[in-house]
């Protein structure tokens, strides 16, 4: 191409140069090129020795190079370069001043082993050096051509982290340069455009992470990523898919770029296709860590921001179908995490696709985290100033008296469980309604006689009771009912609700809550029971009598006596309260009778596939919850009658589900095995079950630590015990 011409400066000389005085010394009259190559030459070529002279003999050269990069020289070398670049001088003597210039830090620090100047530290050399190229760009400017330009950003640099240090000083300039200046927009593109394929990554990078927003992103890159097939690869493929350790900001700045140009937005489109593929594909959701999967989301949801209807028509039934995969893919983790990032992805997804008819809505818990997901869906609007309005102040103004007001009266509750029955099933009440909703607990456990005459019918009202007004802790408060109508008449209540648990029609929450009410209600069962008030009984303190003018009371007179032959070794002093020690009253283990109700039904059906229910196959994340119930009931069930069937059935059960594919099923496979080794006594252990614990130990191997050391406690506790009754 045509050779750069030498721009007309005011004063003349190249960028950092200054007019030679009698003060100036006699390396800086000469050009910036020639001086630079023979003190790197001199330096390279001086051999640093172990002896104390060495630092002294390289002292002057590096004395003169500290100089020379203060005064600013550094600009009118790579400006020479520039200019020889242009004219066809040699690209071998121009590679190897740049990388010189990129290298110095390094050079000197090996030869002053660690004591160089603080110039040369790369917080404050590198800093420099993009104030330097800046310069030059400046004369670029100046020329009104921009082709010489290339070269300025590839000297043999030797890391990321040294572009890094020379961008932190370069955006934020040229970001302010090209706000209304087409030249300089134009030199900016030629700048990143002859940048080369193995520093174009990070170059990109720097500049996505330094720009304040997209569309100074767009001054400073223009096309770069219709133009240059690897920025098109490291922005459309390396830094949304392969990679996610970036923040929100420069994903934003990253997809808000791609938006803002017609050419651009075909990008945008094949993006969010590809974004939308992975975030539906089970094996990505099933193997790719949470951190990313939240990282695609987010890349989804500022996406769909980006779209225009037009848009949005054009690919409508392509986004349902990725919706409705990527939703049932999310929905079947064991992950609350990723399953609430399908639930909010996949109402992003429906509220742009389905602008005037239902749309998606999940219940979810909504945090701090759920809110900035749903923020990326809105772009923020532009700041615009509003006017200020008079104060609108409303302390001059009469208060209503309401001292005479009275308080509306609140809807009384049933004080009988069928009133309760039939408020819930029929009553259009909603304020009698809530009022039933929370004092049914109570009420089911005061009258347990009442309750078991409609047990059953009862837990049916509360498994298919649905929210009718919004009332705080709605769940806990039908989760409390159903435990309390369980513990009142376990047997028939735990027998419809194992029964409904394999049967059709239901939805995956009721099956889940099935799971939660038995457990709770187990453990209560197996818990003992305060009859009546609990007793206080006195640690050493004494408690006083009340006084009393009764001279009658016999009591009284049985209590002094007592007192008197009593000794004494602490008092309590006036005014001092006595110490309680709270003893629970001991009863028998309600659970025994009731366990196996609780426990073989769950295991009877559970490889039997339903037309909408299929534990083996797509429904494994209530599986998982069903093998962690029954690690709990198995738990729950110490020292019952029934244990050691329970345990028995249960190690078969862990058996056929040994090889199982999900991790949170396989978790509660291993808990399943620890309940059964703690719950069922050592000897039922060898007697009954040997078989299924050697199997059980074949099958971990060397896998489980635990395994062996338990096995042979179980031994070692068994041997004990027969030797104790010998």
């Amino acid at each position: 191409g045509p050779g750069l011409p030498r721009p007309a400066r005011a004063g003349g000389g190249a960028p950092g140069g200054r007019e030679a005085g009698p003060g100036r010394p006699r390396w800086a009259r000469h050009p910036a090129c020639l001086v630079f190559y023979i003190l790197f030459r001199n330096r390279r070529g001086s051999r640093p020795l172990s002896s104390p002279s060495a630092g002294r003999r390289l002292q002057p050269i590096v004395e003169v190079l500290e100089r020379f990069v203060r005064e600013g020289r550094l600009a009118a070398l790579m400006w020479e370069v520039c200019q020889q670049q242009a004219r066809g001088g040699p690209a071998e003597l121009q590679d190897a001043l740049l990388a010189g210039v990129v290298a110095l830090p390094d050079r000197v620090s090996n030869s002053l082993r660690g004591r160089n100047p603080a110039v040369f530290f790369p917080q404050n050399y590198f800093p420099l050096l993009g104030a330097a190229i800046v310069e030059v760009l400046h004369e670029i400017s100046a020329s009104l051509r921009g082709t010489a330009a290339g070269g300025l950003c590839h000297g043999g640099t030797s890391s990321s982290g040294v572009l890094q240090e020379i961008l932190s000083v370069l955006v934020p300039r040229l970001a302010d340069l090209t706000k209304s200046d087409c030249i300089w927009q134009r030199i900016c593109w030629r700048l990143v455009e002859c940048v080369p394929e193995r520093w174009m990554e990070a170059v990109v990078l720097g500049f996505v992470q330094r720009a304040p927003g997209a569309d100074v992103l767009s001054r400073l890159l223009g096309n770069l990523v219709v133009k240059n097939k690897q920025a098109q690869f490291v922005v459309t493929q390396k830094f949304l898919l392969l990679q996610y350790g970036y923040t929100t900001a420069v994903l934003q700045n990253l997809l808000g770029y791609l938006s803002l140009d017609s050419l651009r937005r075909a990008l945008l489109i094949k993006v969010l296709q590809e974004l939308l593929e992975t975030w539906s594909s089970s094996s990505a959701v099933k193997h790719s860590p949470a951190e990313q999967q939240e990282y695609i989301s987010k890349a989804i949801l500022i996406c769909l921001s980006h779209l225009k209807e037009p848009e949005i028509e054009s690919c409508r039934q392509e986004l349902l179908t990725s919706m409705m995969e990527g939703v049932k893919c999310h929905l079947d983790s064991s992950l609350p995490q990723i399953r609430r990032l399908g639930m909010i992805v996949a109402e992003s997804i429906s509220s742009k696709i389905n602008t005037d008819g239902p749309v998606l809505k999940f219940q979810y818990e909504e945090d701090d985290e759920a809110r900035e997901l749903k923020s990326l869906l809105v772009q923020a609007p532009s700041i615009c100033a509003v006017p200020s309005l008079p104060d609108d102040n409303d302390d001059d103004l009469t208060p209503y008296d309401m001292s005479e007001d009275k308080e509306l009266k609140k809807t009384k509750a049933p004080v009988y469980i069928r009133d309760c029955i039939e408020v819930l099933t029929g009553s259009e009440d909603t304020d009698k309604w809530e009022a039933t909703v929370k004092a049914l607990e109570s009420l089911v456990r005061k009258n347990p006689a009442a309750t078991r005459e409609v047990s059953v019918e009862l837990a049916k009202i509360l498994l298919h009771l649905e929210e009718k007004t919004c009332i705080e802790g709605f769940a806990e408060l039908r989760q409390r009912a159903q435990v309390a109508v369980l513990t009142v008449d376990p047997i028939p209540v735990a027998q419809y609700l194992t029964s409904q648990f394999y049967s059709l029609n239901y939805s995956l929450r009721q099956r889940m809550d099935i799971l939660d009410v038995l457990v709770l209600a187990a453990r209560e069962l197996s818990f003992p029971k305060v009859h009546g008030k609990i007793k206080h009984v006195e640690k050493p303190c004494v408690q006083l009598l009340p006084g009393s003018d009764s001279s009658n009371d016999w009591r009284k007179i049985v209590d002094e006596r007592i007192k008197s032959k009593t000794r004494r070794f602490a008092k309590v002093r006036p005014g001092q309260k006595p110490t309680y020690v709270k003893y629970m009253a001991s009863g028998p283990n309600e659970f025994n009778s009731v366990a196996g109700h609780f426990f073989f039904p769950l295991l009877q059906n559970f490889d039997r596939p339903l037309s909408t229910f299929d534990l083996l196959g797509e429904d494994h994340f209530v599986l998982g919850r069903l093998v962690h119930t029954l690690a709990v009931l198995m738990y729950l069930a110490v020292n019952t009658v029934a244990v050691t069937a329970m345990g028995k059935a249960l190690m078969e059960f862990v058996w056929a589900l040994r090889f199982h594919t999900d991790s949170y099923v396989r978790q509660g496979l291993l808990s399943c095995i620890s309940s059964v080794l703690l719950s069922v006594p050592a000897e039922h252990l060898l007697n009954n079950m040997t078989e299924e614990l050697l199997e059980t130990q074949s099958w971990l191997g060397g896998k489980m630590w635990w395994c062996m050391p338990m096995f042979f406690w179980l031994v070692l506790q068994f041997a004990c015990n027969i030797s104790l009754k010998l």
